[in-house]
């Protein structure tokens, strides 16, 4: 009789993965929680308490994922990236180009700016080109994920709100495009921009393919389900997760198709998109997960002194091109100075699609990728921060939501009142 016994070292590895879904299972628990907290007792946002959790997790270890990212990780965070840039493409209607065109000048305007700005400040610090290029594409980048899911939070909604939000969606979509495509180029004699911008037409024709096809199925589907059901949610959610499996493996990025896909199905409806009660929770759920990881990622950076004055140059540099490029390009835009400056707050923030970009040159190159990620993940957990801040007071400052923090402190005074009313009137 063959004896069935487990040694101990074969049993912790029979539970490692049990192990790991019970630390995501906790993690997300916990981060729900602390968010919602950070948001109740302070008024701010709940990225915060996210990122908090995430990167306390990254320092303790807990959080599974390797680096750089791979497996179940980067699915998760592509599947995020991808539902956020899908839902920002579907509130991207292409006629509004046409009647204010000059948006799209100030969106190229701004990228390459941001391009330009990073690049003369890291090049003249003495950094090599290759990872000076890497680090300018990441920098014009700025993060759907924390705009979007502060604009939830706040049920912000106006010309500010639309506006960044396109503006988001459109330099993350720059980004996507030449970063993929410099993957293939950055360790190669090949590595000038131009085989870049070559290689930059492949990557957003296949991801274009890819997105044309998902918006078709999505269009075929709707037309037999109810926009509001579960079923049509589960349809969504299914479509751009096999956009996102599909889609790098031929050549193209996941989150730019899921983009592209958003933007083509935002033609064959062109009315205000009404997202599923159960599709906000799934997105709530994986936005959860996206900056929790994002977070984790980023505090395992190799943190030093040395590295700090690149940091804070490449973040002082990045927000100061995007603040004056739209400031200098906002004339014939229908929107006011004081409302320009409040929408180049809400790019600041850097997240989810900068490191999913750092993750894939640190795969492409390692001694380059190194060199980016040593300079990215700092940048990222900083701008994430600080830029959620930004965009919360930009949006209470435009108008465009009520501050959290005035309504905290009106119930507290109405709690206050309440309670003394009540005390008064027992006899």
């Amino acid at each position: 009789m063959t004896n069935q016994w487990i040694a101990p070292w074969n049993v912790s590895a029979a539970f490692a993965p049990a192990l790991t879904t019970l630390e995501w299972a906790l993690l997300l628990g916990v981060a729900a929680f602390v968010g919602q907290g950070v948001q109740r007792l302070t008024g701010l946002p709940k990225v915060l308490g996210y990122a908090a959790v995430g990167a306390l997790a990254g320092l303790a270890g807990l959080a599974g994922a390797t680096w750089p990212l791979r497996g179940v990780g980067l699915f998760l965070l592509e599947l995020g990236i991808a539902v956020v840039l899908f839902e920002a493409g579907a509130r991207l209607p292409l006629r509004w180009f046409r009647h204010n065109p000059m948006v799209l000048v100030q969106s190229a305007a701004e990228s390459l700016l941001t391009f330009m700005a990073a690049y003369v400040a890291l090049h003249a610090l003495g950094l090599d080109v290759k990872v000076v290029r890497a680090l300018s594409v990441i920098a014009v980048a700025s993060s759907p994920a924390v705009l979007m899911r502060v604009v939830a939070d706040l049920r912000a909604n106006g010309p500010v709100t639309d506006r960044a939000i396109a503006l988001t969606t459109l330099n993350t979509l720059y980004a996507l495009t030449l970063g993929t495509a410099m993957l293939r180029t950055i360790d190669r004699g090949e590595g000038t921009m131009l085989a870049s911008l070559a290689f930059s037409l492949t990557v957003l024709g296949v991801s274009a393919l890819v997105g044309v096809v998902l918006a078709a199925v999505l269009t075929a589907a709707m037309r037999g389900l109810q926009a509001t059901s579960e079923d049509c949610a589960i349809v969504i959610l299914a479509g751009v997760a096999a956009c996102v499996s599909a889609a790098t493996p031929l050549g193209g990025s996941a989150p730019l198709a899921a983009l592209l896909a958003g933007l083509a199905l935002k033609q064959v409806h062109p009315r205000p998109w009404v997202w599923p009660r159960q599709l906000g929770t799934a997105a709530t759920v994986l936005s959860i997960v996206m900056f929790v990881l994002v977070s984790a990622m980023a505090v395992r950076g190799q943190w030093s002194w040395s590295i700090t004055g690149t940091v804070l140059a490449l973040i002082a540099v990045r927000a100061g091109a995007k603040v004056s490029s739209l400031l200098a390009t906002g004339f014939g835009t229908g929107m006011a100075l004081r409302q320009t400056l409040w929408v180049s707050a809400t790019l600041v923030p850097m997240s989810a699609v900068a490191l999913l970009l750092t993750s894939q040159f640190v795969k492409a190159s390692h001694s380059v990728g190194t060199q980016v990620a040593a300079i990215a993940l700092p940048v990222i957990l900083v701008t994430e921060l600080l830029g959620a801040v930004m965009v919360s007071v930009a949006l209470v400052r435009a108008g465009e939501a009520a501050a959290p923090w005035r309504r905290r402190k009106a119930d507290a005074t109405d709690a206050t009142t309440g309670a003394a009313a009540d005390g008064e009137a027992r006899p």
